[in-house]
């Protein structure tokens, strides 16, 4: 088995196309992603993010493009970057008629992991999984049976883990280990190429790429992204909050409204025509207004709308 590459690239590709049939499920997508980094992977349902990840990961060969995982050609070395990447899938692929011990066993040996026994101890250890074990799989809560999942792809000793939509379905609390623990991963040099739909867990990336309709729209790191889509934002308090939501649709300087708990945050990319135009609106309502700085949820909200246009799947 050849070893991976100690480039300081763990993903480094360009151009990935895709399609399936008449449908055109990724476009001219590039990703580099170092080592020991943290890489959020965003884009609504159907946008092509798990199509990427198993192209990445050799499940899937692409129509076009070029590149390398962990120094691996993928296309040529499919069957190598297998050996290398841990790829945990959206839903639960394990066996929910065997315990916890009895799944990490049957990976270990597809893995052909030496001493495979010493091997599922650590990870049962390491991931507090030891006093649970002998539980059956199928009894497990969600984040149990994603520490299970992690457990797996570490087996073998991956240098880079492929996650997609890791924690869809976890409560906050287990959210909360699991991303602690991807970032211990992450110090030890294991790359990590995440998708999610959580703007907190977006933020605790150390990069991010969004993509929407097969296309990569941004990439970099949260403020990049922020600051590169040139957006200002205001808070609306008090007053009909639907009715001035409503008024502001569409609305000259304004992109974007969204309700954020009692306030109706509207966003545009002309500072002084947004505020004047939000002053108009709401003159006599009750209503005041506060410029706010721009989140990363604003940012991504604008992301997806813009994505949507200019695919004409708007209104769909």
């Amino acid at each position: 088995m050849n070893a991976p590459s100690t480039s300081a690239l763990a993903i480094d590709v360009r151009g990935l196309q895709k399609r399936f049939g008449e449908r055109h499920v990724v476009n001219n997508v590039s990703l580099q992603v170092g080592r020991g980094e943290i890489y959020g992977f965003l884009g609504p349902n159907g946008s092509g993010k798990t199509t990427c990840i198993r192209m990445l990961c050799g499940l899937l060969t692409p129509d076009a493009g070029s590149g390398t995982c962990l120094g691996f050609d993928i296309v040529r070395d499919s069957a190598e970057i297998k050996r290398h990447v841990g790829y945990m899938t959206q839903r639960f692929s394990f066996w929910e008629d065997l315990s916890i011990r009895e799944n990490l066993d049957f990976v270990a040996r597809i893995y052909g992991v030496k001493d495979h026994e010493r091997a599922i101890a650590h990870s049962l250890d390491h991931l507090g999984l030891t006093h649970r074990a002998s539980q059956l799989a199928g009894t497990l809560s969600g984040g149990w049976k994603q520490r299970l999942a992690l457990a797996a792809c570490l087996l073998h000793e991956p240098q880079l883990l492929l996650l997609d939509e890791p924690t869809a379905g976890v409560d906050p609390s287990a959210r909360r280990d699991f991303w602690e623990e991807l970032h211990r991963l992450a110090a030890r040099g294991i790359s990590v190429l995440v998708s999610t739909h959580y703007m907190d867990e977006a933020e605790r990336c150390h990069k991010l790429a969004y993509i929407a309709w097969g296309e990569l729209l941004a990439k970099g790191t949260a403020s990049e992204i922020t600051d590169s889509l040139g957006l200002s934002t205001c808070a609306i308090y008090g007053g009909d909050l639907v009715g001035i939501a409503d008024r502001l649709r569409d609305a000259r300087g304004v992109s974007q409204t969204v309700a954020f708990g009692s306030a109706l945050h509207a966003s545009g990319t002309d500072a002084d025509t947004l505020l004047a135009t939000i002053e108009a609106t709401i003159r006599g309502t009750g209503a005041r207004v506060k410029p706010i700085p721009t989140s990363l949820e604003h940012a991504f909200i604008f992301l997806m709308k813009s994505g949507a246009s200019n695919s004409g799947a708007e209104g769909r």
